[in-house]
């Protein structure tokens, strides 16, 4: 399968992208129906480029990086159509051995939840060093030696007494740094952070999010950042990508989209942050529920809760949110909105 011509609606990175996502569908075929979990989204990434992706749990985020990783349980999960491509290259036209030979030292991943990722029974530096032994045919004693660098780099103090040591002898904080040793290990070109910070404490979170932007300044590589932190992401990314009932509700630079939201899910989420500034205000959640994936809403799945819905507008025949699906267009430069009315609230 050939690479499709770039799509005027991908935004760019900052250079050649590294990794595509083309129209990516995914859905999990289960007894009770099927959950349409991703619906037909597309992005790339630059080199040394950081994109933020947003949304609600259940939103098809993690799925869509578990499809990249080609880690998704088969069955229930079945990639229904799209393509991905690192390099100009379809990693679904490859062979499976082909396959494990981009992922890792190409494109790796760090999980959410350390402890639960990292095998109970084997000691940090074996599971680090594994890294070397399956894609670089090293020695169990040169992987080790491997191992104890890669401890040092990633901050772990005491790496050559602490190597032997096993996942539950360490803090939460240090297990996640494992885990960003183990994904670095063979200097992948894309990175694909999966709420890395969670449930560690606000200092231990910046310790986490520093090494990753320093990791990044010293090989270029790519980062997709998953996370529900507004916070890290305006401070970390470059591009965001904003993602509501499997698709890609709204795309462009950090600065635009927190700056002024152009799809009403967007600028609830923004909302729903607490401001300083607002001292004895109210918090203004989203309300309602996110939609059930095996029975999507018709129109645009976000108008039960959307406060800009117009249902059998009139003045805009055949764009009735309830019925007609928005797709996800250029609105203003640079910036992309999945919003029939997108232009009325940017002003253009």
């Amino acid at each position: 399968m050939t690479r499709p011509e770039p799509s005027t609606s991908v935004l760019p990175g900052t250079g050649t992208p590294v990794l595509e996502v083309d129209d990516l569908h995914v859905e999990f075929r289960t007894r009770s129906g099927v959950v349409n979990a991703v619906n037909g989204i597309s992005y790339s990434l630059a080199e040394g480029e950081t994109l933020a992706i947003l949304g609600e749990s259940g939103s098809g985020k993690s799925v869509s990086a578990q499809a990249i990783m080609g880690i998704l349980d088969t069955p229930p999960a079945v990639i229904t159509g799209g393509g991905i491509y690192f390099e100009g290259r379809d990693l679904f036209a490859q062979s499976p051995e082909e396959q494990r030979k981009v992922r890792g030292p190409g494109i790796s991943m760090i999980f959410q939840d350390a402890l639960s990722s990292l095998n109970p029974v084997y000691s940090v530096g074996f599971q680090i060093g594994e890294m070397f032994r399956a894609h670089r045919g090293m020695s169990k004693r040169d992987a080790k030696k491997h191992a104890i660098e890669l401890m040092d780099r990633v901050r772990i103090p005491a790496a050559a007494s602490r190597v032997d040591d096993y996942p539950h002898q360490f803090s939460g904080g240090m297990r996640q740094r494992v885990m960003i040793a183990m994904a670095i290990a063979l200097d992948p070109r894309v990175l694909i952070a999966d709420e890395p910070t969670t449930a560690l404490d606000v200092t231990v979170q910046a310790q986490v999010m520093d090494l990753l932007k320093e990791l990044q300044r010293d090989t270029g590589m790519g980062l997709i950042l998953i996370t529900h932190d507004l916070g890290v992401v305006n401070e970390v990314a470059d591009n965001v990508a904003v993602m509501y009932a499997g698709r890609i509700v709204e795309r462009g630079t950090v600065d635009d989209v927190f700056g002024n939201p152009a799809h009403p899910y967007t600028d609830g989420l923004m909302s729903s942050v607490p401001q300083v500034e607002a001292k004895g205000g109210r918090l203004l959640p989203i309300v309602g529920q996110p939609p059930n994936l095996a029975a999507i809403p018709s129109g645009c799945p976000f108008h039960p809760r959307c406060s800009r819905r117009r249902l059998g507008d009139a003045a805009a025949p055949g764009r009735e949110c309830a019925t007609d699906v928005p797709p996800l267009r250029l609105v203003a430069p640079g910036r992309e909105a999945a919003c029939h009315y997108s232009e009325e609230v940017l002003g253009v």
